[in-house]
C-alpha cells in the first residue's frame, strides 16, 4: 500500500486522530492490519461497544429494535468479546452464532460465555469471504460497530442477506459519517473532514494500526437496497438520558448531531 504525503485527522469514537490517505487499497492487507490490531490491542484502545447499546448513546432498552428473540437463531458479525452474544442468549436465543476476523476476539468470546453457561459457535473469517456459515437459516443478523470495517460492503450485504430466512431482520450500528467530520474546538463546532470523501486511511492507535473508510449514508442505503434489502427503521438521535450531567466535548456533539446510526431491514 502506498500512502500520500497529506496528513488529515478524523474522528474515531471520541477521540480525534491523525492519519494518511492511502492510494492503492490491497483489501487482503487492510484485512491483515485490522485482524492484527483486534487480535492485539484493540480492545484496549478502542473499547468493546455491545448491546443493549449500539454505540455512544443508543441502546435497545429505549429502541427495541430486536423484539422478542426468544426461539430465535441469531448470528453476529464482528462478535468480539461475545457480550452481545450474551446478552440476546440471556433472552432465550434458540442458537448463537459469531464470526470475527479476529482469532484472539473469539477465544474471549468463547471463554465470557461460559462464565454465563452459554455457548454459541464460532466463525473466524473476514465477513467478506465465504465462510460456511449455512444459507437460510437465521432470523436475526446483526453487527454492532462491525460493519464499517468491511472492505467490500455490496459484498457483505449480499452474504448477509443469504444466510437470513426470507423476511428474516438484518440490525446493524456504526458510527454515523457526520460524527467523523465535526470536532469540537473552542466551544465551536468545526468541519475537519468532508463529508463526502470515502477514501480509505490508515492511523496509529496505542501501539496498534487499524485501516478505515467514511462511507456516506447513502452508500450503506444503496448497498441493502442492492442487496434485497428494505429498511424499516432508521436511528440518528441520541438519547438525551444518557447525556445528562456529561458536558464532555463528545456529548455537547451527541446533543447538537449524531454520533451512531442504527439501520433495522428486513429481507425481502
Amino acid at each position: 500500500m502506498k500512502k500520500n504525503s497529506i496528513n488529515e485527522t478524523s474522528m474515531i469514537g471520541d477521540r480525534e486522530v491523525d492519519y494518511s490517505i492511502l492510494i492503492d487499497v490491497d483489501k487482503n492487507s487492510i484485512r491483515k492490519t485490522n485482524s492484527l490490531f483486534w487480535d492485539t490491542k484493540g480492545g484496549e484502545v478502542l473499547g468493546n461497544t455491545s448491546l443493549p447499546f449500539y454505540g455512544a448513546f443508543v441502546s435497545e432498552e429505549k429502541c427495541q429494535l430486536f423484539g422478542d428473540v426468544s426461539g430465535k437463531k441469531m448470528l453476529e458479525i464482528g462478535c468480539g468479546t461475545g457480550h452481545s452474544l450474551q446478552y440476546l442468549g440471556e433472552r432465550k436465543a434458540s442458537e448463537l452464532w459469531g464470526m470475527d476476523i479476529s482469532e484472539k476476539q473469539i477465544e474471549k468470546a468463547t471463554q465470557h460465555l461460559a462464565t454465563y453457561g452459554l455457548s454459541a459457535k464460532f466463525v473466524c473469517s473476514p465477513m467478506e469471504e465465504d465462510c460456511g456459515i449455512p444459507a437460510n437459516y437465521f432470523d436475526f443478523v446483526y453487527s454492532v460497530y462491525a460493519i464499517g470495517w468491511t472492505t467490500d460492503l455490496d459484498t457483505v450485504f449480499c452474504r448477509i442477506a443469504s444466510y437470513l430466512k426470507k423476511d428474516g431482520i438484518f440490525i446493524f450500528s456504526w458510527s454515523h459519517p457526520i460524527h467523523k467530520c465535526v470536532a469540537v474546538e473552542n466551544n465551536m463546532f468545526v468541519f475537519k473532514k468532508c463529508y463526502f470523501d470515502e477514501s480509505w486511511y490508515s492511523l496509529s492507535l496505542g501501539e496498534g494500526t487499524l485501516t478505515l473508510s467514511d462511507r456516506k449514508l447513502s452508500t450503506y442505503v444503496n448497498a441493502l437496497a442492492k442487496a434485497g434489502f428494505v429498511i424499516e427503521q432508521m436511528i440518528e438521535e441520541s438519547d438525551d438520558e444518557f447525556m445528562k450531567n456529561n458536558n464532555s466535548d463528545f456529548a455537547k456533539k451527541g446533543k447538537m448531531l449524531p454520533v451512531t446510526f442504527v439501520v433495522k431491514a428486513r429481507k425481502l
